[in-house]
């Protein structure tokens, strides 16, 4: 009874959905990193283009070495889950969540001790926003071609008909 309520309640999406869910995470999150790693460059740097410069070169080892793995884990996850419909919410594991939960408040407990200057602190951030940028189309990419994947499987085996 009580199982037979949660699986009622319980707020299930399509796969392709979910890895929309998880691209629309990333793709706000370089969003506000990205917007404080402009404003503290602008504020604080005397050369701008080095700044940027630098912060997209660390984008290179960051996204390659971090988060294009850890993207292709979670896409993957989602893809093998056994349910249908899974929870709007698995698109992280519980791993997941407390890493970002780490993250962030290790993000803000450091902006609010000035442990790091300001310039270091945009360059960084420059890295960070568009490694997660890239994570986001990452996940867009995976998913259109899930989709795809999906269409060819149904095309290739009509309902009805057993091989």
């Amino acid at each position: 009874m009580a199982n037979r309520l949660l699986q009622i309640l319980k707020p299930g999406v399509p796969k392709p959905v979910l890895i929309a869910l998880g691209a629309a995470l990333w793709g706000f999150a370089a969003y506000r990193i990205l917007s404080l790693g402009f404003i503290f460059i602008e504020r604080h740097a005397l050369h701008h283009f080095l700044n940027y410069l630098i912060g997209v070169a660390g984008f290179v080892p960051f996204f390659l070495l971090v988060f294009r793995k850890v993207s292709r884990r979670y896409i993957n996850r989602i893809k093998n889950l056994p349910q249908r419909r899974p929870c709007m919410f698995a698109f992280f594991d519980l791993r997941g969540y407390i890493l970002m939960t780490f993250m962030i408040t290790m993000g803000i407990a450091i902006s609010h001790w000035k442990v790091i200057p300001e310039l270091y602190k945009g360059t960084f951030f420059i890295s960070l926003g568009l490694s997660l940028l890239a994570s986001s189309l990452f996940y867009i990419i995976e998913g259109v071609q899930y989709v795809k994947n999906e269409r060819g499987k149904k095309k290739d085996n009509p309902p009805g008909i057993d091989r």
